[in-house]
């Protein structure tokens, strides 16, 4: 014979379950996984930082009203 169970429990169990499941869903359809979210932030800051290093100063402007005549 089965057992006796508690339909208030089972329902919310049932509804937790189906959430769940739903989440799972939207992160594989919409999210990306922490890892790939944490590798493009690590990128970004290093392609920054290189930029950042690598960036060349303006030219002088030239100076006006000084001829030297």
């Amino acid at each position: 014979m089965n057992d006796i169970v508690n339909l208030r429990q089972f329902k919310k169990r049932k509804k937790r379950d189906e959430k769940e499941q739903a989440a799972v869903e939207n992160r594989i359809r919409h999210g990306r996984t922490g890892v790939e979210k944490k590798f493009e932030r690590e990128k970004a800051l290093k392609t920054s930082e290189f930029l950042e290093r690598n960036r060349l100063d303006p030219p002088p402007s030239p100076e006006t009203g000084d001829d030297g005549a």
